[in-house]
């Protein structure tokens, strides 16, 4: 399988703190042992899936869909207008 970041997830990842770039290596790593492990999203975003975990008391989501031999990270972020956020970056980008 293929794995593909796109711009926004590297970006985001690269703002952050060493640290933290180290967990969130540790959750893609989840993701890409068990693709299924995500939420499933309906509606506008259907073939996306949501995984979620916590940094710091803080949750972060991270949004991905696999394509046949695929696995693309598109966006990673809080919770708060993170679906909005998704949505927006979708149009822009597709």
């Amino acid at each position: 399988m293929i794995f593909l970041y796109r711009r926004a997830f590297k970006k985001f990842v690269k703002k952050q703190t060493r640290a933290f770039q180290l967990v969130i290596e540790d959750e893609t790593e989840t993701i890409k042992s068990s693709p299924d492990i995500g939420e499933a999203k309906k509606g506008d975003l259907s073939g996306f899936r949501v995984y979620k975990f916590k940094f710091q008391r803080q949750e972060y989501l991270i949004a991905y869909k696999v394509q046949s031999d695929n696995m693309v990270f598109y966006m990673i972020g809080t919770h708060e207008n993170f679906y909005r956020e998704l949505k927006q970056y979708i149009k822009e980008v597709e």
